[in-house]
Protein backbone atom coordinates (compact mmCIF):
# COMPACT_ATOMS: atom_id res chain seq x y z
CA UNK A 1 0.00 0.00 0.00
CA UNK A 2 1.24 3.47 -0.82
CA UNK A 3 2.62 5.28 2.39
CA UNK A 4 0.34 8.65 0.86
CA UNK A 5 -2.46 6.29 1.19
CA UNK A 6 -1.79 5.05 4.74
CA UNK A 7 -0.97 8.47 6.05
CA UNK A 8 -4.28 10.02 4.33
CA UNK A 9 -6.74 7.20 5.59
CA UNK A 10 -4.67 5.80 9.20
CA UNK A 11 -2.69 8.04 10.57
CA UNK A 12 -3.81 11.35 10.00
CA UNK A 13 -7.35 10.37 11.09
CA UNK A 14 -6.23 8.78 13.99
CA UNK A 15 -4.15 11.16 15.06
CA UNK A 16 -7.41 13.82 15.15
CA UNK A 17 -9.10 11.25 17.21
CA UNK A 18 -6.05 11.66 20.20
CA UNK A 19 -5.48 14.97 21.76
CA UNK A 20 -3.57 17.68 20.50
CA UNK A 21 -0.03 16.92 21.50
CA UNK A 22 -0.43 13.57 20.63
CA UNK A 23 0.13 14.41 16.51
CA UNK A 24 2.19 16.37 14.36
CA UNK A 25 5.18 15.48 12.08
CA UNK A 26 7.06 13.32 14.60
CA UNK A 27 4.26 11.15 15.29
CA UNK A 28 3.63 10.69 11.69
CA UNK A 29 6.88 9.16 11.00
CA UNK A 30 7.40 7.78 14.05
CA UNK A 31 3.71 5.72 12.53
CA UNK A 32 4.71 5.29 9.43
CA UNK A 33 8.37 3.88 10.43
CA UNK A 34 7.20 1.20 12.67
CA UNK A 35 4.72 0.37 10.46
CA UNK A 36 7.21 -0.19 7.56
CA UNK A 37 9.35 -2.12 10.09
CA UNK A 38 6.21 -4.44 11.11
CA UNK A 39 4.36 -5.48 8.65
CA UNK A 40 5.81 -3.01 5.51
CA UNK A 41 2.20 -2.13 4.85
CA UNK A 42 1.39 -5.13 3.41
CA UNK A 43 -0.51 -7.54 4.89
CA UNK A 44 -2.67 -6.53 8.16
CA UNK A 45 -2.70 -10.17 9.62
CA UNK A 46 1.03 -11.88 9.54
CA UNK A 47 1.80 -15.58 8.11
CA UNK A 48 2.39 -16.81 11.20
CA UNK A 49 1.48 -15.55 14.86
CA UNK A 50 -1.33 -13.77 16.71
CA UNK A 51 -0.94 -10.22 15.83
CA UNK A 52 -3.02 -7.81 14.29
CA UNK A 53 -2.80 -4.81 12.32
CA UNK A 54 -0.18 -2.74 10.16
CA UNK A 55 1.28 -2.07 13.66
CA UNK A 56 1.20 -5.79 15.14
CA UNK A 57 -0.77 -5.53 17.94
CA UNK A 58 -1.27 -8.54 20.16
CA UNK A 59 -4.77 -9.47 20.15
CA UNK A 60 -5.62 -9.87 23.94
CA UNK A 61 -9.62 -10.29 23.20
CA UNK A 62 -12.62 -8.12 24.42
CA UNK A 63 -12.26 -4.70 22.23
CA UNK A 64 -8.59 -4.46 21.57
CA UNK A 65 -9.35 -7.77 19.71
CA UNK A 66 -12.48 -6.49 17.95
CA UNK A 67 -10.98 -3.63 16.53
CA UNK A 68 -7.90 -5.01 15.00
CA UNK A 69 -10.35 -7.80 13.58
CA UNK A 70 -12.52 -5.45 11.69
CA UNK A 71 -11.65 -4.61 8.17
CA UNK A 72 -11.54 -0.47 8.85
CA UNK A 73 -9.27 -0.76 11.67
CA UNK A 74 -6.23 0.75 10.18
CA UNK A 75 -7.05 3.92 11.43
CA UNK A 76 -7.87 2.67 15.32
CA UNK A 77 -4.95 0.45 15.29
CA UNK A 78 -2.96 3.62 14.61
CA UNK A 79 -4.77 5.13 17.13
CA UNK A 80 -3.35 1.92 19.82
CA UNK A 81 0.26 2.39 18.62
CA UNK A 82 0.49 5.72 18.87
CA UNK A 83 -0.85 5.47 22.52
CA UNK A 84 1.58 3.04 23.17
CA UNK A 85 4.44 5.49 21.84
CA UNK A 86 2.90 7.80 24.40
CA UNK A 87 2.82 5.78 27.51
CA UNK A 88 6.70 4.18 26.69
CA UNK A 89 8.37 6.89 26.08
CA UNK A 90 5.92 10.38 26.57
CA UNK A 91 7.81 12.57 23.65
CA UNK A 92 8.81 11.11 20.54
CA UNK A 93 12.13 12.10 18.97
CA UNK A 94 13.07 14.62 16.84
CA UNK A 95 12.43 13.83 13.05
CA UNK A 96 15.46 12.58 11.95
CA UNK A 97 17.38 11.46 15.21
CA UNK A 98 17.01 7.17 13.72
CA UNK A 99 18.79 6.14 16.69
CA UNK A 100 16.41 7.61 19.45
CA UNK A 101 13.25 6.62 17.07
CA UNK A 102 15.34 3.15 16.66
CA UNK A 103 15.29 3.30 21.02
CA UNK A 104 11.93 4.17 21.29
CA UNK A 105 10.47 1.18 19.00
CA UNK A 106 12.29 -1.31 20.42
CA UNK A 107 10.99 -0.18 24.17
CA UNK A 108 7.96 0.02 23.08
CA UNK A 109 6.95 -2.86 20.35
CA UNK A 110 9.58 -5.29 22.52
CA UNK A 111 10.47 -7.10 18.71
CA UNK A 112 11.50 -10.40 18.69
CA UNK A 113 13.91 -10.00 16.08
CA UNK A 114 15.71 -6.64 15.80
CA UNK A 115 16.40 -5.91 12.43
CA UNK A 116 18.46 -2.48 12.69
CA UNK A 117 18.91 -2.02 9.34
CA UNK A 118 15.69 -2.63 8.34
CA UNK A 119 15.26 0.15 10.59
CA UNK A 120 16.98 2.42 9.23
CA UNK A 121 15.25 1.82 5.91
CA UNK A 122 11.89 1.81 7.22
CA UNK A 123 12.64 5.17 8.80
CA UNK A 124 14.33 6.78 5.41
CA UNK A 125 11.05 5.75 3.65
CA UNK A 126 8.68 7.46 6.36
CA UNK A 127 10.91 10.44 5.93
CA UNK A 128 10.42 10.37 2.30
CA UNK A 129 6.79 10.58 2.41
CA UNK A 130 5.97 12.96 4.74
CA UNK A 131 8.50 15.33 2.67
CA UNK A 132 6.24 14.08 -0.37
CA UNK A 133 2.99 14.83 1.35
CA UNK A 134 3.70 18.59 1.38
Amino acid sequence: MKLQTILRTAIEPALRLLPGGLGGERAEVMLLAIGLQESGFDRRRPRIGPARGFWRAAPVGGMVGAVLRHPASAALAAVLARLLLHIEGERLPPVGEVADAWALYCQAWRPAETRRQEWDGSYARAMDAMAASV
